[in-house]
């Protein structure tokens, strides 16, 4: 997983990240910014995920083709 593509894009990645991970709160993406590990943990919190499942999610969302619609949860 790229940490520095969340890590530095993370103020234009965020209104995608709530678009596609509704459950997450506005305090829950201010707590992350951009931090993989505290994403992980916020997507295991919220959704019920093991870590095995957030990570392939988050990777799944970093690796997205640019421009193409991305699923919502």
């Amino acid at each position: 997983m790229n940490t520095d593509i969340l890590k530095g894009k993370w103020n234009q990645l965020k209104g995608e990240v709530r678009n596609r991970w509704g459950k997450l709160t506005d305090d829950d993406v201010a707590q992350i910014q951009g931090n993989v590990e505290k994403m992980i943990g916020k997507l295991q919190e919220r959704y019920g995920y093991n870590r095995q499942q957030a990570e392939k999610e988050l990777n799944d969302f970093l690796n997205a083709p640019t421009g193409q619609p991305r699923r919502t949860a």
